[in-house]
């Protein structure tokens, strides 16, 4: 062995630069393959070994200094494989110091285009810069490294001492605005007096830098947006530039378009810009226009205002600008906000006599047909009867189409095609429906060929992470399997251990003890539910290696997880047929889903099930005679929380396998642990196809998980559709889980829920006055913010639902609307804050659908007086709802 290869098999950095010293091109090519093979051979070795982290900076030195091409070079240099453990960037360096500039010049930009994930060190691309003379590449990876090496160097001076000594700055600082993320290098950025920002300004004082182009690079970027934070880097940059009255004038353009299009922050800024140009009379009123179009349709309310603000002081400083101005002022009639629709409203009707011409007459008449019923009639009586809409309404209630359950198509007929699914279910984490019908192809196919199907599942075994080459000696995948401590996690474990089953890798007597020692987890509310998918997915598993069964009983009829009656009958004739041993949790999993509220076929069925003459027919028989009732369910309160206790379920005591008789357990809110390991949110639509016919029962073990979104900010409410799309009783458990989710703190959370109350409404199962009494209650306890609810509420309105949305706020309101009477007058000003877009949403749909009546403790909030968003909001639906709207 030479020298070189015994220094890079030793993992001696320095003694293989020392043995590359000297040496010419062609013997440096020479040590190649056997480099190459040597770096095949480490592939090969786990990660965990110290052989392969010992061997890999020398050998990452040596293949550097030994491969004379350029690409192949720079191929070298930023493996994947190597990255890990590379070599010292001063000895790759010193390892390349004899290649021309030309070459060195070559490499760092093959480098620097490598993306940022290459992890391509940023002294090692400098080092090759500098030492060829090249220009600095621009590329994203460099730039980043960049800022990235400054940031780590602070404690070596100041940002803008090491921008000073940059003899790349002008490029590098110009790449700066052009990168595409800066997510990774936003907070090195920084703020304060030791920020780029202040060392970029300094620099332009300096003379370091054109502040022309600092400033033109600025603008451009925040016109060309970026991601939801990169403002907070360039706007207070821009802001420090502090651009004088003749730069801005020159920028009307940009102020315009980022009025219109940027983010909050930036169009605030280039709002009050415009405001200021045309305050000052360096805006035409073409130009205040084409900005007023843009703001005019922005969600941002207080830009809105701050605009028709504007507006109105140039209206009344000149009235010849009326004609082209109020059309403007006019589109702010289609606002979602009611009262910016009245502040559009009066400034017309202050000014409609400056407008002399027809034309714009009507064009007001027609924008005010988008205003609200009652500012229609104001408009009629200023522009005129051509007002569209200006007479009374009839009001529709349009609510979606009820979902109907799909019928699950029959177990896949191949082995091939079992495997083809179980493959996707893993990539993607399939549906209820999915899941169960590929379950029972596999039990089906294992029964009928068990050598077929494990030559069919062989791919989808291979990239298993318990099957693949990689995976450690210890801890011992089968030990993982037979863990009962923490259960199945969802249904990707739940497969993994089917599959390990079928495969070898799970051994008999480990599947043995799991079945028999049961899930050894803590108790909490998901137990019962978690316990019961486990307890069958580990039955089968054994059943799988010991004694295959011809088929599953519970595979459900329908996507919701009901079963119906006669089918479940007919597998049970199979099973006598054959002759094979009913798995007791597959049954026990049956009788929880098969249908019972069709009594007729129930009653059909249990005489079947009878004369199968079987002990499990007569059971079946049995259970479909008895009461499907639910027990008495206790309202409780923990902190902000409402929760709900179940009592007893007798009947799921009698006659089921032990880890399904927790289901009939009573809960308690106090003793039981509310925090677990059953966090994998996948899961939770297999619970509610434990018991498909009883959703309330699941709602209430939910329900907890559920407040935590609202109380905690946490995140799982996409469950509520389905909850709503389940069977059985829509009671006081479903109702508080879409209360808990409509005052979510995330968006797609309280989506979720109002996509589930619209369920309920269509289905004819949704209890308004519940709801709201739900709601007004959690309000009022602090557990949902009125600002959220105000968000699902006027979400779920805008689907057409007014009159299903005003139902629920009349009795959320009263409790607190009566709170603000008794709160101190801090807590009461923090309250009034999201009780006004509460109360705004609820005239909205007051007055959409001709809602009448009264809510209590509304007068006593108009009696409060003032011009808040709380008080101008009750007084308008205390008005709504007293007067009838003239024809």
């Amino acid at each position: 062995m030479t020298a070189l290869m015994e220094a890079v098999r030793a993992g001696r950095t320095a003694e293989t630069l020392s043995a590359l010293t000297g040496m010419t091109d062609a013997e440096r090519r020479a040590f190649l393959p056997e480099l190459k093979e040597l770096r095949k051979e480490l592939r090969a070795v786990p990660w965990w070994e110290s052989r392969s982290e010992r061997i890999h900076p020398a050998l990452h030195l040596a293949g550097a200094a030994c491969h004379t091409g350029r690409a192949a070079a720079a191929a070298w240099l930023a493996a994947a494989d190597l990255r890990w453990s590379p070599a010292p960037v001063a000895s790759l360096l010193r390892a390349l110091e004899h290649r021309d500039s030309g070459w060195l010049a070559d490499v760092a930009h093959r480098l620097a285009q490598r993306p940022g994930s290459a992890g391509v060190p940023y002294e090692l691309m400098a080092g090759l810069v500098s030492r060829s003379g090249c220009e600095v590449p621009l590329t994203d990876a460099y730039v980043v490294g960049w800022i990235r090496h400054i940031g780590l160097r602070r404690h070596r001076g100041t940002v803008l001492d090491h921008l000073r000594r940059e003899p790349n700055l002008a490029p590098l600082v110009g790449a700066l605005f052009t990168l595409a993320d800066l997510s990774e290098v936003r907070w090195t950025l920084g703020h304060g007096p030791d920020s780029w920002g202040a060392a970029l300004v300094a620099l332009t004082r300096e003379g370091f830098l054109d502040r022309a182009v600092l400033v033109d690079a600025c603008v451009a970027r925040l016109l060309r947006g970026g991601g939801p934070t990169d403002h907070r880097v360039f706007l207070p940059l821009l802001t420090e530039l502090g651009l004088t009255q003749e730069e801005q004038r020159a920028r009307i353009a940009d102020w315009t378009a980022l009025a219109r299009d940027a983010v909050s922050p930036v169009a605030s800024h280039a709002q009050e810009v415009l405001a200021a140009l045309a305050l000052d009379g360096d805006l035409t009123t073409r130009q205040l226009a084409e900005a007023s179009e843009g703001l005019l349709f922005r969600a941002e309310k207080k830009l809105v205002r701050a605009q028709l603000v504007l507006l109105g002081k140039v209206l009344s400083r000149d009235a010849d600008t009326a004609e082209e101005l109020l059309p403007v002022v006019a589109q702010a009639f289609g606002h979602e906000d009611t009262q910016v629709q009245e502040r559009a409203l009066k400034l017309v009707e202050r000014h409609a006599k400056k407008v002399g011409s027809d034309e714009v007459h009507g064009e007001l008449a027609r924008a005010a047909g988008q205003l609200t019923p009652t500012l229609r009639l104001r408009a009629a009586g200023v522009l005129g009867a051509a007002v569209n809409g200006a007479g009374p309404e009839v009001y529709e209630e349009v609510l979606p189409p009820a979902p109907e359950p799909v019928r699950l198509a029959p177990a896949p007929r191949s082995a091939a095609e079992v495997a083809e699914e179980l493959g996707a279910l893993l990539a993607s984490d399939g549906d209820v429906a999915v899941f169960e019908r590929a379950l029972d192809g596999l039990v089906r196919h294992a029964y009928q060929d068990l050598p077929a199907l494990r030559e069919a599942l062989a791919p989808v075994i291979a990239n298993r992470w318990w099957a693949t080459a990689e995976y450690p000696r210890w801890p011992r995948a089968d030990d993982l399997f037979g863990n009962t401590r923490y259960g199945l996690l969802g249904a990707q474990e739940a497969l993994d251990l089917l599959l390990a089953t079928v495969h070898g890798t799970a051994r008999t007597a480990t599947l043995l003890n799991a079945v028999r020692r049961g899930p050894e987890e803590h108790e909490c509310p998901h137990s019962p539910l978690a316990r019961a998918f486990d307890a069958r997915i580990r039955e089968v598993a054994y059943r799988l290696r010991t004694d295959p069964m011809p088929l599953l009983l519970a595979t459900p009829t329908w996507s919701t997880g009901l079963l119906e009656p006669d089918e479940l009958v007919s597998r049970l004739a199979e099973y006598r047929r054959l002759d094979a041993r009913v798995c007791a949790t597959d049954f026990a999993q049956a009788l929880l889903r098969v249908r019972r509220d069709d009594r007729a076929a129930a009653e059909e069925a249990g005489r079947r099930a009878r004369a199968l003459g079987t002990p499990e027919g007569a059971r079946l028989a049995r259970w479909l005679s008895a009461d499907n009732t639910l027990p008495a369910t206790r309202r409780r309160t923990k902190g902000v929380r409402i929760l709900l206790e179940p009592a007893e379920l007798p009947e799921v005591l009698d006659g089921f396998p032990q880890d399904f008789q927790r289901l009939g357990h009573p809960m308690s809110v106090f003793t039981d642990r509310w925090r677990c390991n059953h966090w994998n949110q996948a899961i939770r639509p297999h619970w509610l196809a434990v018991l498909p016919e009883r959703r309330e029962l699941v709602a209430a073990r939910m329900l907890h998980d559920l407040a935590d979104t609202a109380v905690e900010d946490d995140r799982g409410a996409a469950v509520l559709p389905l909850l709503a799309e389940s069977g059985g009783e829509a009671g006081e458990a479903v109702h508080l889980c879409v209360a808990y989710g409509l005052g979510a703190r995330h968006q797609e959370d309280r989506l979720a829920a109002v996509d589930a109350l619209l369920v309920l409404a269509s289905r004819g199962q949704l209890d308004a006055a519940r709801l709201g009494a739900d709601l007004g209650e959690l309000v009022g306890r602090g557990a949902v913010k009125p600002q959220r609810l105000a968000d699902s509420a006027r979400t779920a309105a805008a689907t057409g639902a007014d009159a299903t949305i005003w139902e629920v706020l009349r009795h959320t309101l009263p409790v607190p609307l009566a709170g603000l009477a008794t709160a101190r007058p801090e807590a009461a000003a923090v309250a009034a804050r999201g009780l006004g877009d509460l109360l705004a949403v609820a005239a909205d749909c007051a007055e959409r659908s001709g809602a009448r009546g009264g809510v209590p403790h509304l007068a006593e909030t108009v009696a409060r007086g003032g011009s808040s968003r709380l008080v101008t909001q009750a007084r308008r639906l205390r008005d709504l709802l007293v007067e009838e709207v003239a024809a």
